[in-house]
């Protein structure tokens, strides 16, 4: 964030806003020479800097000074995007009650609830989506909630956007899903959470599959996981390529050519 000011009186006050001094900054409101939605070059406010760094009282101080909540830096950020984005929970309820709308969006498509589940903050999550967000929010690349906590391992986060409705199966514009993106990065416990919903383990629009994605990783437990929930190792990507042509690791071969028994002890193959 940006912290260039306009004038001196200005620069204390968000000075005071950043660093929680509540005396100081409501001494600057009730002076009269410092406007309550004073903004920076960038368009940042006092109260966008408050909520970014979790201040309740001062951000108590700037609504009840008659802040306007739903102001939008340059970027079309908000004050409860950033209090989203650095979880603070308790700003984030405040800032409903005063009528924080949850539909603003950044350039690039972002909401309060992306940045949320990006950084993976289930709480702030649940709020948002007790007070309107929608579970279908995307990026304009088509990038989903469920789909960046997935990416992010943020698997109490997928939980939550699963419970509420969130497509399972919903892909990016190259293609990937929530599942692919968390069997590459080999994240066990989101793809434990997303295999509950049974979702896609076919080849994607990208021509490529969870499996394929997990076997380039090199992820054993991860490819197990996939193959007992039932994914193929006989399918072929768009390169016309097998799951196991894609390594040489001994202990993925082996379960991939079927090797360690029937698939539901696939899991207990690859145990020491």
């Amino acid at each position: 964030m940006s912290f260039k000011k306009e004038t001196p009186l200005a620069n204390a006050a968000f000075w005071a806003a950043r660093r929680g001094n509540l005396a100081l900054l409501r001494l600057l409101l009730n002076s009269g020479r410092v406007d309550v939605d004073c903004r920076d070059s960038c368009g940042t406010s006092l109260l966008m800097v408050a909520s970014y760094a979790g201040h309740i009282d001062c951000v108590r101080e700037l609504v009840l000074q008659g802040a306007d909540i739903n102001l939008q830096r340059e970027s079309g950020t908000t004050a409860l995007f950033f209090a989203a984005q650095q979880g603070h929970n308790d700003v984030v309820r405040f800032l409903f009650g005063f009528g924080a709308s949850t539909e603003f969006r950044t350039k690039d498509g972002g909401t309060a609830l992306l940045a949320a589940s990006q950084y993976g903050h289930r709480q702030v999550v649940d709020t948002l989506l007790k007070h309107g967000a929608n579970v279908h929010d995307q990026l304009y690349d088509g990038t989903a909630p469920l789909w960046i906590a997935s990416q992010m391992g943020h698997s109490e986060v997928v939980r939550v956007m699963l419970l509420r409705g969130a497509d399972r199966d919903a892909t990016r514009d190259d293609g990937t899903t929530a599942l692919l993106k968390a069997a590459n990065k080999g994240y066990h416990a989101v793809i434990e959470e997303l295999l509950k919903f049974s979702p896609t383990l076919g080849i994607l629009k990208n021509g490529t599959s969870a499996l394929h994605a997990a076997v380039l990783s090199g992820n054993v437990k991860t490819v197990a996981l996939l193959l007992e929930a039932g994914a193929d190792p006989a399918l072929r990507n768009k390169a016309n390529q097998l799951p196991a042509e894609l390594t040489k690791n001994e202990r993925i071969l082996s379960l991939l050519r079927g090797k360690g028994g029937h698939r539901k002890s696939y899991l207990s193959c690859i145990c020491d």
